[in-house]
């Protein structure tokens, strides 16, 4: 096959776990070809450079064989290449280290490590020996 969708190909190499999860990334401008956003359907052939965004980071693939089918594991070397740059690996790790810092909206609840860190980080650890003795005095109403 010399040409194949690009929703189709984004889910038959393991890119996009389902092919409708791929057309919407497609839809919203998330999968470019040379700095192009492409539709659904635009057909790719051999030899292109794909870049999809999955923020923080934008992956590049070069389409080595164009298909349409999904194919297992084991065979996805044979259909694309990873060409991203180390850059984007470092923006990763760095957003996997700073990860409790900026917590996206909506992932639920901090794990109870993460909270133990953000405590850490943010409560001061000395408040000082002082022992504080509150002598209240009380009057006696008629």
């Amino acid at each position: 096959m010399a040409e194949a969708r690009i929703d189709k190909w984004l889910w038959a190499s393991r890119i996009f776990k389902t092919r409708t999860i791929a057309a919407e990334a497609c839809k919203k401008g998330r999968v470019s070809i040379n700095g192009t956003q492409v539709k659904p359907s635009r057909m790719i052939k051999p030899g292109e450079v794909i870049q999809v965004k999955k923020p923080p980071v934008t992956y590049s693939f070069k389409v080595l064989q164009a298909i349409e089918k999904r194919i297992g594991a084991k065979l996805v070397p044979e259909i694309l290449e990873n060409v991203t740059t180390p850059e984007q690996y470092e923006l990763l790790e760095m957003s996997r280290i700073s990860g409790f810092v900026d917590r996206a909206r909506g992932t639920g609840r901090p794990t109870k490590k993460d909270r133990r860190s953000m405590e850490e980080f943010i409560t001061p650890e000395y408040f000082g020996d002082d022992d504080f003795d509150f002598e209240f005095d009380f009057e006696e109403q008629e």
